[in-house]
C-alpha cells in the first residue's frame, strides 16, 4: 500500500498525453505536486523527450511499488525519514543553572557516614557517604584527607627502597602535578609570607587537608560563594569555625593551570550575601584557611590556620600513622570518637553547570505520515491480497496516530526518542508539528 496518494503511470496513457499535447494535464491527475516536483522536474517536462519521460514514469511506479521508499535505497522511506532543514533547527545560548550538589540535589549535608572497614588501608583519605554505607542506596559525596610533601603523617612501604612517609607525600604530588604550574613545588596560602629553598625557588606549605568533591555529585563544576563548611573543635561545634570561598569579594578571579582559584577565608552565607570575617590577605601570621578550586571541585585546607582556630590537631611523626584523614572527618561531621558518623555537622553546596539546548521542529505536513506501519493497521481483501485498510474508512481517508519522534543520525541510527504526552491525530486534514528539545 503506497504512503502516497499518487497513482501509477500507464507507459501507454503517458505516450497519448504526450502525443496530444495533454502531458501536463496527465501527470496532474495522477501525481501530488510533491511526486511530479520529484520525478519530472522542469528540466524533464521542457525536454519533452518521450523516451526520457518513459524512463521516469518506470522510475516513479518502482517508487511506488516500493511503498513510497526511494528505489535507489530500498531501506529508506521518505515517509518514515524526514530530513531537518535548517529551518527545522534552532539553538539558543548556553544557560547557567545552579543546583544542590549532594545526592537527589540537596543543599547541604548534616550526615556524614564512612566506612568503619577501611582502617589503615585508606590511612590518608576516607570517601564521605550521605547515609550508613550498609544501606544499598548510599553515594560517596566526597573524599576528605591529609597531605604531606614529605611524606609525614604515614606509614612507609617496607617493601620499597626507600622505606617510610610515602602515602601522604604520593597525595600531596598528586594534587601539585593537577594544579600547581611546572616547576612549583609546594601550595602557598594567601598572606603568609613564605621562604626560599636552595636556588631562590619560593617555598610554600609543607601539608594540607583536601576534600574533594565526587564528579558524579558536582557534574561541572561547584558554584563560587555558594558553599559553607562548620568545622568543630575537637567534636564541639560552638568552638568551630565557619568556611567560604571569598569569590564575593574577588574583582579579578585568578587563573593558573587549574583555572579558577578562590581563597577559603572564615565567614558565613547563611543571611544570603556572603560575610567575610576576615580577608585572606589579613591572616599573615599563617596564611588564609585554604584555597578554592571550583572547577575541579577541590578544596585545599591550610592545617596551621586549622590548628591554631583549634578545630584540628595533627600528628605528623616520621613513618608514623597519624590517622590525619580521620581527624578531619571528625572536625568536619563534628564527631568526638570518629565513630563513622554524625549528624551535627553542616556542610552546605551547589554545583553550577551550563546547558546547551537544541530545539528540532519535527513537521508533519498534511500529506506525510498519515500511515502506520503497524501490521494491524492493514489487512487482506476478499481476494487474498494484502494492502487492504484494516479500518474501511480509511479508504480515501486514512488517519494515524504520531505518539513519538525518533532522531536519527546520517547512517539512520536511532540517537533518541521523544514521546508525546498523548497521541496527536494525523490526516490528509490535519499537520502537526512536534517541538523536540534536547539539553546537554
Amino acid at each position: 500500500m503506497p504512503h502516497t496518494t499518487s497513482e501509477s503511470i500507464s507507459p501507454g496513457a503517458l505516450t497519448e498525453a504526450f502525443n496530444n499535447n495533454t502531458l501536463i494535464q496527465y501527470l496532474n491527475s495522477r501525481m501530488t505536486a510533491e511526486d511530479l516536483d520529484r520525478f519530472f522536474p522542469k528540466n524533464v517536462l521542457e525536454a519533452f523527450d518521450l523516451n526520457v519521460l518513459l524512463a521516469q514514469a518506470a522510475e516513479f511506479n518502482a517508487y511506488l511499488a516500493n511503498h513510497g521508499s526511494d528505489p535507489d535505497d530500498p531501506e529508506f522511506s521518505t515517509d518514515i525519514y524526514k530530513e531537518f532543514l535548517d529551518n527545522d533547527k534552532a539553538s539558543t545560548e548556553r544557560t547557567t543553572v545552579s543546583s544542590g550538589l549532594f545526592s537527589g540535589g540537596a543543599t547541604s549535608l548534616s550526615e556524614f557516614y564512612f566506612s568503619p572497614t577501611l582502617g589503615d588501608v585508606s590511612a590518608s583519605y576516607i570517601p564521605v557517604y550521605d547515609k550508613v554505607t550498609t544501606d544499598s542506596t548510599a553515594q560517596v559525596q566526597f573524599a576528605v584527607g591529609y597531605a604531606n610533601y614529605g611524606g609525614s603523617g604515614s606509614i612507609g612501604n617496607t617493601t620499597k627502597t626507600t622505606a617510610g612517609n610515602r602515602e601522604t607525600a604520593a597525595l600531596y604530588r598528586q594534587f601539585r602535578n593537577v594544579i600547581l604550574g611546572q616547576g612549583t613545588e609546594k601550595f602557598a596560602f594567601t598572606g603568609k609570607t613564605y621562604g626560599t629553598v636552595d636556588g631562590g625557588d619560593p617555598d610554600g606549605s609543607d601539608d594540607f587537608v583536601f576534600i574533594a568533591f565526587n564528579r558524579a555529585q558536582m557534574r561541572e563544576k561547584v558554584d563560587p560563594g555558594n558553599w559553607e563548611l562548620v568545622l568543630s573543635g575537637s567534636g564541639v561545634a560552638q568552638s568551630g569555625i565557619r568556611l567560604i570561598d571569598d569569590s564575593s569579594a574577588t574583582t579579578n578571579t585568578t587563573i593558573n593551570s587549574a583555572n579558577r582559584v578562590f581563597n577559603v577565608v572564615s565567614g558565613s552565607i547563611t543571611s544570603g550575601t556572603a560575610v567575610v570575617n576576615a580577608t585572606a590577605a589579613s591572616e599573615t601570621t599563617s596564611g588564609a584557611a585554604g584555597l578554592f578550586y571550583p572547577d575541579l571541585g577541590v578544596i585545599l585546607l591550610n592545617t596551621e590556620y586549622l590548628t591554631k582556630s583549634g578545630s584540628m590537631v595533627f600528628s605528623t611523626g616520621t613513618n608514623t600513622f597519624g590517622d590525619n584523614a580521620k581527624v578531619a572527618f571528625n572536625s568536619i561531621s563534628h564527631s568526638v570518637a570518629g565513630a563513622g558518623e554524625k549528624t551535627a555537622g553542616y556542610f552546605a553546596a551547589r554545583r553550577e553547570e551550563e546547558i546547551s539546548s537544541t530545539s528540532y521542529f519535527a513537521r508533519a505536513h498534511n500529506q506525510e505520515f498519515n500511515f502506520s506501519s503497524n501490521p494491524t493497521y492493514e489487512t487482506t481483501d476478499s481476494n487474498n491480497q494484502r494492502g487492504a485498510f484494516t479500518q474501511p474508512t480509511f479508504q480515501g481517508d486514512p488517519k494515524a496516530y504520531i505518539t513519538q519522534v525518533g532522531l536519527y543520525d546520517d547512517s539512520r541510527e536511532l540517537l533518541a526518542i521523544a514521546k508525546l504526552s498523548q497521541p496527536v491525530l494525523k490526516s490528509f486534514s490535519r499537520e502537526a508539528v512536534v517541538k523536540v528539545k534536547l539539553d546537554f
